[in-house]
């Protein structure tokens, strides 16, 4: 089975349950067809490029899945093309790498950064500019000299 990944932009103007039926309407299809769907992914409204049919924002959506064979792509882009609530479409067919990748990310591996890796960081970045800056830790201030009084 060949892994493919289609992302597709769901107009914006629709009703919340709209667009959530517009895109399970293409997911239905591809399970239809026989295809094992991996991910799906609501990528949620992002600002576009430039405008779409004088639209600046759209909702994104991600599917990624496995095909028997390449055969269904085809009648699935037509059926995209006809659909006037989908406003722009790509399908990717995906190598090892990409496969890979696509699950690196959804574990959490790729796109965000741990808190404990970036605190030591940190603090090696802070030793790097204490080198820079001489080298040498700054000398603490000597103490004051006890008055008349305190004595």
């Amino acid at each position: 089975m060949k892994n493919y990944e289609v992302t597709f932009i769901v107009d914006p103007v629709l009703s919340g349950d709209e667009i959530k039926a517009t895109a399970q309407t293409y997911v239905d299809h591809l399970k239809n067809e026989g295809c094992q769907i991996v991910h799906v992914d609501e990528m949620g409204l992002r600002q576009l490029a430039y405008p779409i049919n004088r639209r600046t924002s759209g909702i994104y959506y991600c599917v990624e899945f496995e095909a028997p064979n390449g055969e269904l792509i085809d009648p699935m882009e037509l059926a995209f093309r006809r659909d006037e609530r989908i406003m722009r479409f790509l399908s990717v067919a995906l190598d090892k790498y990409g496969v890979k990748y696509n699950a690196d990310k959804r574990a959490g591996k790729i796109g965000k950064v741990k808190k404990a890796a970036k605190k030591s960081d940190d603090k090696k970045s802070d030793r790097r500019d204490d080198r820079r800056k001489g080298g040498k830790p700054q000398a603490k201030p000597a103490p004051a000299k006890k008055s008349e009084e305190e004595e």
